[in-house]
C-alpha cells in the first residue's frame, strides 16, 4: 500500500529500421524480477529443437524449383460454348434473338473475355463483347474463378446471363484433373429467325432427254421478230401503240420493245417487257394464293410460251396485255416455213382511228386584265403577250386626245363633277382623271387607269372598242357601268381630226367645228383692239381706276386669290366665262357686284348676252 511508483519498463524498440520486442528487465515500479525471463515462444522453440541439440543439425533436402503462374499457365485457356437471349421489341417477325458466344478463361491471370463469332450481313455489332479482364462476381469484390465454371449452368456478367452448354476437350481434361465433376453437355440453341431464312439445301434433278446446251449451240443469235400493236383505246387516255416482239430461240425467252418516233414526246424507255420466259398457263391455284409473286418457278406454271404460239394475224396475251401481231420479218417467215410448214404470212393492214376533233370552248371573260391578254391563257400553258402594232405606236407616240366629260348620275353631288378623258392614239387606250376641287368633299385624282374600253353589247368573241370617231360633243360613252357625257374637247382634237379628215366621219368633225366656232369668235374679239360694246379704251381705263379706288375700302379682298379662282374656273383658257358662273364666282370671293362702278365695269366687259370677258375685269384687281 505504501507503493507510489507504478511505471513499466520499455519493451518495444527499433533496430536497423525494424521494430522488435524485448523482455522487461525490471518489474513495475523498478522492482526486481525473480521469474524465468524466457517467453513462451522461446520455450516452445527449445522443446522442438531437442533432437537437434542432441544429434546435431539435420541435413535439409534442396528446395524444388519455383515456377510462376504466368509461366506455368502461359497460353492455357479454358473455352466454353455459350449463348444468351436478346429481346427484339420492334419486329413483327421475331420476338427474341439467340446469339452464340464463346467464353474464354485465361489461367495465367484469371481473366475472362466473351467473343461472338462475326456473321456476314447480320446487321449486328459482333466480335468482342466483353474485353479481357477479371470479371467481378458480386458486389463484395469477388471475381470469377475457373472453379465457378461448369457445363449446363448460367453465368451472369454485367447484367447479361449466358448459358454454358459445352466446352472444348482441353477444358474438360483440366477441370477433371482438378477434381471438378462436369455436368453433361447440352445442345446449342440456334436463332429461330436465322434458321427460317436459311437457304434450303440444293436438290439435284436428273436431267431430261431435252438438251438445252444443244439448243443454245444450234439457235444462238437467232431471233424471231414480230410486229404488233397494243390497242388500249378503251381506257382513259389510252391509244393504239406499236411494239416489236422478239422471241429468242436459244432459250425460249420473249422480249417486248416499244417503237418510238421522232418528236413523239415520250421518255426513252424502249423495253416494255424485259427478256424472260413468259408463262402461258398456270397451275390451278387456291384462292388464297397471291396473284402477284416475286418469282415464277416451274411448279406454278403448267405451260410456257413457245415459238408455235406466235402467228401473223392472231392476238397474244403477254402478262395481261393483248398484242395483235400484224407482220414479221423475212427470217421469221423462213423459220416457220421450214419448222412448221406455214406459208401464209399475209400482213394485216392496221387502220388508225381518226382522232376526234374536240372543239375548243373559250371560257367567259372574268373581267381581269385586258381581253386579248387574258385570252392567251386559253391557248397556251405559258401565255405570251399579244402582239402590238409597232408602226402605229411609233407614228402616234405622245399623241393624246383630251375631252371634258361629265358623270351622268342621279345623285346631285355627281352632277357638278367634271372629268378629263384622255384617248391615247398609240394603243387605243382610255384614261379618266378628275381634277381635285377644294372643299368639294370628293378626292380627285386618277379615276380610271389606262385600258381599252369595250362598247356596250360587245362580246368576248367579237369585241369592239371605243375609237376617236365615237367621241363626239354631246355623245354618251359607257365605261365599266358608268355613263359619261362629253361636254368639251381640247383644240388639239379639232386640229388633229382636220389634218386627218379622211380617217374620221364627217359628223364627228362637224360636231367639233360647231362647238369651237363661238369660242374662236370670242378669242378674236378679246385679242382685238376694238372696245367692247362701242366704248373707248380710255373710258375703260378711267373706269378701272375708279373701281380700284372704291375697292380700297374693302381690305378683306385678296387680289391674288381672285385671279387664281378665275383662271382655275376657265378650264379651256378662252378668257370668257358664262355670266351666271361669273356672278356666282364673284359672290364666293366677296366681290361687291352690287356697287355701281363694279356693275358698270361688268357691263363694259360683257361680250354677248351671256358671256363676260374677265381679262379686263381682273385689271381692277392688280396682284
Amino acid at each position: 500500500p505504501q507503493k507510489k511508483s507504478f511505471h513499466r519498463s520499455q519493451t518495444l524498440g527499433y533496430k536497423n529500421g525494424f521494430a522488435f520486442s524485448r523482455l522487461p528487465t525490471v518489474g513495475i515500479g523498478g522492482e526486481r524480477l525473480y521469474v524465468n525471463q524466457l517467453s513462451q515462444a522461446e520455450l516452445d522453440e527449445l522443446s522442438n529443437m531437442r533432437p537437434t541439440l542432441t544429434y546435431g543439425q539435420a541435413k535439409q533436402a534442396p528446395p524444388s524449383g519455383f515456377i510462376p503462374a504466368h509461366v506455368a499457365f502461359d497460353k492455357k485457356i479454358l473455352k466454353f460454348d455459350a449463348y444468351f437471349q436478346e429481346d427484339v421489341p420492334l419486329s413483327a417477325e421475331e420476338h427474341y434473338r439467340i446469339r452464340q458466344v464463346g467464353i474464354y478463361y485465361y489461367l495465367e491471370d484469371d481473366s475472362m473475355s466473351v467473343i461472338e463469332p462475326v456473321v456476314q450481313n447480320s446487321g449486328l455489332l459482333q466480335g468482342k463483347l466483353v474485353r479481357r479482364h477479371r470479371v467481378p462476381k458480386n458486389d463484395r469484390g469477388d471475381h470469377y474463378h475457373w472453379k465457378d465454371l461448369n457445363r449446363g449452368m448460367n453465368i451472369t456478367m454485367y447484367g447479361r446471363t449466358y448459358r454454358i452448354v459445352d466446352c472444348d476437350p482441353f477444358t474438360q481434361v483440366f477441370l477433371e484433373s482438378q477434381g471438378i465433376e462436369l455436368n453433361p453437355p447440352e445442345k446449342m440453341v440456334f436463332d429461330p429467325y436465322t434458321e427460317l431464312r436459311r437457304m434450303p439445301v440444293r436438290k439435284y434433278v436428273t436431267p431430261s432427254d431435252f438438251d438445252q446446251l444443244k439448243q443454245f449451240l444450234t439457235y444462238d443469235k437467232q431471233v424471231l421478230r414480230f410486229y404488233a400493236t397494243w390497242d388500249d383505246t378503251n381506257s382513259m387516255f389510252g391509244e393504239n401503240r406499236p411494239y416489236i416482239i422478239h422471241y429468242y430461240l436459244a432459250d425460249d425467252t420473249v422480249e417486248v420493245r416499244e417503237v418510238y418516233k421522232q418528236n413523239d414526246g415520250r421518255d426513252p424507255f424502249p423495253i416494255l417487257i424485259k427478256r424472260q420466259r413468259l408463262p402461258k398457263t398456270f397451275v390451278d391455284k387456291k384462292k388464297t394464293f397471291p396473284s402477284c409473286v416475286l418469282e415464277i418457278s416451274d411448279q406454278e406454271v403448267l405451260e410456257w410460251y413457245t415459238a408455235k404460239d406466235f402467228a401473223v394475224g392472231k392476238s397474244t396475251t403477254l402478262l395481261g396485255r393483248t398484242f395483235f401481231i400484224y407482220d414479221c420479218d423475212e427470217f421469221t417467215r423462213n423459220f416457220y416455213r421450214e419448222k412448221f410448214g406455214i406459208t401464209d404470212f399475209q400482213p394485216v393492214e392496221i387502220k388508225k382511228k381518226p382522232l376526234e376533233e374536240v372543239p375548243q370552248v373559250i371560257p367567259p371573260y372574268n373581267g381581269f386584265g385586258i381581253l386579248e391578254d387574258s385570252l392567251q391563257n386559253c391557248f397556251s400553258l405559258l401565255p405570251k403577250p399579244p402582239r402590238k402594232d409597232i408602226i402605229k405606236m411609233l407614228e402616234n407616240h405622245h399623241k393624246v386626245l383630251r375631252y371634258q366629260v361629265a358623270l351622268e348620275s342621279p345623285n346631285p353631288e355627281d352632277r357638278k363633277r367634271h372629268f378629263i378623258l384622255s384617248y391615247f392614239l398609240s394603243n387605243d387606250m382610255i384614261s379618266i382623271y378628275e381634277p381635285p376641287v377644294r372643299n368639294s368633299g370628293i378626292i380627285g385624282g386618277k379615276y380610271l387607269g389606262k385600258t381599252r374600253v369595250a362598247k356596250p353589247g360587245s362580246t368576248t368573241e367579237n369585241a369592239t372598242y371605243y375609237e376617236p370617231s365615237d367621241l363626239t360633243i354631246g355623245s354618251t360613252i359607257e365605261v365599266f357601268g358608268h355613263r359619261f357625257v362629253i361636254t368639251d374637247a381640247d383644240e388639239y382634237v379639232l386640229n388633229y381630226m382636220e389634218s386627218n379628215a379622211e380617217s374620221f366621219p364627217a359628223a364627228t368633225l362637224q360636231s367639233l367645228r360647231d362647238h369651237f366656232r363661238p369660242r374662236q369668235v370670242v378669242k378674236v374679239t378679246a385679242n382685238s383692239d376694238i372696245p367692247t360694246l362701242g366704248t373707248s379704251k380710255q373710258e375703260l381705263d378711267e373706269l378701272i381706276v375708279q373701281v380700284q379706288e372704291e375697292l380700297k375700302l374693302h381690305k378683306c379682298l385678296n387680289n391674288k386669290n381672285i385671279r387664281e379662282a378665275f383662271l382655275q374656273c376657265d378650264e379651256d383658257g378662252s378668257g370668257v366665262l358664262e355670266k351666271a358662273k361669273f356672278l356666282a364666282l364673284c359672290d364666293s370671293l366677296n366681290v361687291p357686284t352690287d356697287a355701281f362702278l363694279v356693275n358698270k365695269l361688268i357691263d363694259l366687259c360683257s361680250c354677248g348676252e351671256d358671256k363676260i370677258n374677265y381679262h379686263d375685269f381682273l385689271r381692277a384687281f392688280p396682284s
